[in-house]
């Protein structure tokens, strides 16, 4: 029996890969909404970041969700995203 392909994707900020279970994906809904998706099966534009505070404070410099998920992410979103990552809360 063959074994099944892990999905492997790419961080945005380090350009690291990763499988797809180890990095955090952040989702722009079609109405316009960035949020945390744990899960990472939502509807939306989605872009993946290595699964700690540096990566995510990084980003907030880069400003990188915004040309990622063509939307401009503000500071306050970066904020709240970081502590959504470090909650843990499902959407």
């Amino acid at each position: 029996m063959a074994k099944k392909k892990k999905p492997i994707r790419k961080c945005i900020v380090t350009g690291s890969t990763a499988e797809k279970k180890e990095l955090i994906r952040v989702v722009r809904s079609p109405e316009g909404e960035v949020f945390v998706d744990p899960g990472g099966k939502k509807n939306g534009r989605g872009a993946y970041l290595t699964n700690n505070d540096e990566c995510f404070l990084e980003a907030k410099r880069k400003d990188a969700l915004s040309r990622h998920l063509n939307i401009k992410v503000t500071e306050e979103d970066y904020d709240r995203l970081l502590e959504e990552r470090r909650k843990g809360i499902k959407r």
